[in-house]
Parts: structure tokens; C-alpha cells; sequence
């Protein structure tokens, strides 16, 4: 099974993914988690080039094809071997992001980011995606709060961030059979246990 976690920034996914991680090993089923854009040595170069402050000037066209070049190696070197195993993925981003924050957020064509995503992952789809939803503000006030690294896309205008929202609903609601939404403005351990709960529906355990 893939599943991935989707939401703006600060939703806390990174966090959550490892407690899910937990939960799911303890139904007896093997684990890899992974995150975008990343996961392989040639994605964490690619990583580093989005994400750097220096790099205010790039064309959102730009981030899409460096996404994907990610994406479709990571897709080629962990994910589907991953797959093929019968091991359950979780990705911390993947393809529903390039639909979020370069489609709905930069207003790039939605139909043509599409085909772009289909050549980049062979049309492999998650068989669920958790939209971790958190209020915009708040989102960034983790975030700024959190320590970590503020990168290039944390740094664009708050109005572009709610774009990115607004867009991950739209993506939820066109495709409820895949897409589960979560209210991560809620604390932490309780976005949690409605993750496993959600998860949980959907992964027997195996004796």
C-alpha cells in the first residue's frame, strides 16, 4: 500500500509520519517512509537547489521539472522496488503537491502538470492521501517556531500559501475515495490517533 501526507506548511506531517510509521509495523506489516522532494542522493541534490534562499529568481516552471526530476527517481529507486515487496510506503509529499503549490498556488495549468506528473511517475498513485489541514497563519508560526530549516517556499507571501490550501481542498474533494482530510489544528497526539484510525480502516492487521 502507498499512502502519502499532504497539507501546507506546518501541518506537521513530518512529525506524524513516524508515529504512523509505528503504528503500522505494530499490525505486522513491513515499513519504508520517504519524503519529497528527496529520499534518494540525487533528490536530496535536487532538494537543495528548490529550497535555497538564494534562489528567489526561479521560474515556477523551474520547481515543477526539478519536483519531478525528484519525484521520478525516487518513484524509480525506492518507491516502486519498495511496492513490489509488498512494503507499505509513506511519503511525506509527493505528486499532489506539484498540484497544490504550483498549480493552484503559482496558477500554472493544472491538465499540463498532470501529464508532467504522469511521465514522472509512470502514473503510479497513492491508494491513499492524508490531507493534514491546518489554518494558514498557524501553519507558518510552527513552522518559523519549529527551528528547522525555512526554505524558498516558506518564504513566499501568506496569500500564495492560502492558494496552496484552497487547492488541496479542491484536490481532496475531486478524488474523496483516495483523499482523507485531518484537522492538524488539533494537538498532536490527537491528529494522531485520527490518522490511525483513518490508516487503520484500511490495513488489516496480520496475525
Amino acid at each position: 500500500m502507498f499512502i502519502t501526507l499532504e497539507g501546507p506548511e506546518g501541518s506537521g506531517k513530518s512529525h506524524q509520519i513516524s508515529g504512523l510509521a509505528d503504528f503500522v509495523r505494530e499490525r505486522g506489516y513491513e515499513v519504508l517512509t520517504t519524503r519529497e522532494p528527496g529520499g534518494t542522493a540525487i533528490g536530496d541534490q535536487v532538494r537543495q537547489v528548490i529550497m535555497n534562499m538564494k534562489n528567489t529568481e526561479m521560474d515556477p516552471r523551474t520547481e515543477v521539472l526539478l519536483f519531478c526530476s525528484a519525484r521520478a527517481q525516487l518513484v524509480d529507486q525506492v518507491i516502486r522496488p519498495a511496492l513490489s515487496r509488498n512494503v507499505v510506503v509513506l511519503s511525506d509529499r509527493y505528486g499532489d503537491s506539484t498540484l497544490a503549490y504550483q498549480g493552484y498556488g503559482h496558477g500554472l495549468d493544472l491538465e499540463a502538470l498532470r501529464l508532467i506528473l504522469g511521465f514522472a511517475t509512470g502514473g503510479l498513485k497513492p491508494d491513499l492521501t492524508l490531507l493534514l489541514d491546518v489554518d494558514v497563519v498557524e501553519g507558518l508560526r510552527r513552522r518559523r517556531q519549529s527551528g528547522g530549516e525555512w526554505n524558498r517556499l516558506d518564504a513566499y507571501e501568506v496569500q500564495f500559501h492560502q492558494r496552496v490550501r484552497n487547492g488541496y481542498h479542491e484536490l481532496a474533494g475531486s478524488e474523496p475515495e483516495r483523499w482523507r482530510v485531518i484537522d492538524a489544528n488539533a494537538s498532536p497526539e490527537m491528529v494522531q490517533s485520527n490518522i490511525r484510525q483513518v490508516v487503520g480502516q484500511r490495513l488489516v492487521p496480520i496475525k
